[in-house]
């Protein structure tokens, strides 16, 4: 039997399987929260985007993959995209229109758009949520035009990255309790090979929050924790890059053609 997790809830908390996907409804009201349990989301959402090149011709798609409540999307302003989200999660969904993104509701492994649409394909800590991750690599890039751009990242199929993901992180409050199954982590060699196979040429780099800016937000946490009071506003951790894949790693490729 697999590990089960309390999710926290809106509605009261219940028992639900590791990487249950009715944990972000659970968990909707923590989205936009700077200071709440999806908070290294938005800092992943900006590293990310910053790999997303800027729009080279009117019209301009830019497919999100697993999108949740659309935390890219300010990160993408200016650079002249239509930004498509598709997610399976409704509640989360929501919040991304509210953000200007246009949903779709859909499996990451079957996505309801025609091939070859999409300038740019983003899958943001999606792929070690997918049981049958090489299908949704898949769809990524089918979706992608010749000399579209895929960017992603994920958590790599090692001993290091189960520590670190899930027995650590999973006791502080970056990561929900349970959010994470670490059986479906993706080994990194894989996926470049997956990749290619499918005509998309991936680049790895590990990346790492920040350690100063992340010891200064969780004291920054502890801090509000003690008095019951927000937060106090102070810089959001910076993702930066490592000479490691073994726990946390970003790629970025291009489809060929």
């Amino acid at each position: 039997m697999r590990d089960v997790a309390a999710a926290g809830a809106s509605t009261g908390p219940r028992v639900l399987p590791r990487n249950d996907p009715r944990q972000y409804d659970d968990l909707a009201g923590e989205w936009w929260r700077p200071d709440g349990a999806f908070a290294m989301l938005h800092w992943l959402a900006e590293a990310r985007a910053a790999l997303v090149p800027p729009a080279t011709r009117p019209d301009a798609l830019l497919v999100d993959l697993g999108c949740g409540a659309g935390l890219l999307a300010p990160h993408l302003a200016g650079k002249g995209y239509r930004h498509v989200g598709v997610d399976l999660t409704r509640s989360a969904l929501v919040q991304a229109a509210e953000h200007g993104v246009r949903v779709v509701q859909g499996d990451a492994t079957a996505v309801p758009l025609p091939d070859g649409c999409a300038d740019v394909v983003s899958a943001g800590e999606l792929l070690e949520h997918v049981p049958a991750w090489p299908r949704a690599v898949a769809e990524a890039c089918r979706l992608l035009r010749p000399g579209g751009v895929l960017v992603l990242d994920t958590l790599n199929d090692t001993a290091l990255a189960r520590l670190v993901a899930v027995r650590i992180a999973e006791r502080l409050p970056t990561v929900p309790r349970g959010i994470h199954d670490p059986l479906l982590f993706v080994d990194a060699r894989a996926l470049v090979a997956e990749c290619a196979r499918h005509g998309v040429d991936l680049s790895l780099r590990g990346i790492r929050p920040q350690v100063g800016g992340m010891l200064a937000w969780l004291l920054r946490r502890a801090r509000a924790s003690r008095t019951a009071g927000a937060v106090p506003a102070g810089r959001a951790p910076r993702i930066v890059p490592t000479r490691s894949t073994a726990v946390l790693y970003q790629g970025r490729g291009v489809r060929k053609g």
